[in-house]
């Protein structure tokens, strides 16, 4: 045999190794696709369960607005329950903003915490908040309950509790609009294929 010959069978082995490699990184891939799928907002047990009304809250806003949660609404609600001191909840607010902007035909968003006023005044003053209703009602996060920072519910306009969670970033908090505009409640159910 000659040297040119041993070099394209050499050449050959080389290609059909690298064609071998690269169907076992792909399918590598496909699985690290499948365990890294997209996270929804962290639903819990507690509270009113996906599926069930609402109770009505007849509330007065920190500014002395009249906000009704829950009930027959003209808009879809989500509440988005935060604190002053919280740095993931301020960190969301640009994303809240965004939200609430592009949803404003069909999404009413509520702020809700509890505490003293003045604390929250500033906040409001400090984050731009002041167009947004913003409630400050023990009751209501207890109803909820809500036990970490932030969450949120959302709501139909039937005043049914159509996605709920502890929402961490943009994605999670997309996750509970996908949820609803998808008629499921949670985006692991989706992924799943369990049904609603």
């Amino acid at each position: 045999m000659d040297s040119l010959t041993v070099s394209v069978i050499l050449l050959w082995v080389a290609v059909i190794v690298l064609a071998i490699l690269v169907w076992a990184l792909s399918r590598q891939v496909g699985v690290l696709f499948e365990r890294v799928a997209p996270m929804g907002a962290l639903v819990t047990d507690a509270g009113p369960a996906v599926g069930a009304e609402s109770e009505v809250f007849q509330l007065t806003g920190i500014q002395s607005e009249t906000v009704q949660i829950g009930g027959h609404q003209a808009l879809s609600q989500m509440v988005f329950f935060l604190s002053p001191t919280c740095p993931v909840c301020k960190k969301l607010l640009p994303v809240l903003k965004a939200v609430r902007g592009s949803e404003k035909a069909q999404l009413q968003v509520v702020l809700a915490s509890d505490g003293e006023a003045a604390e929250h005044l500033q906040f409001i003053q400090q984050q731009g908040l002041g167009d947004f209703p913003y409630v400050l009602s023990q009751p209501l996060g207890m109803a909820y309950r809500v036990s970490r920072l932030p969450y949120a519910v959302l709501l139909n306009r039937q005043g049914v509790v159509v996605a709920k969670g502890l929402v961490n970033s943009r994605e999670q908090l997309d996750s509970l609009l996908n949820a609803q505009d998808m008629n499921t409640p949670t985006i692991q159910h989706y992924l799943n294929g369990s049904p609603a």
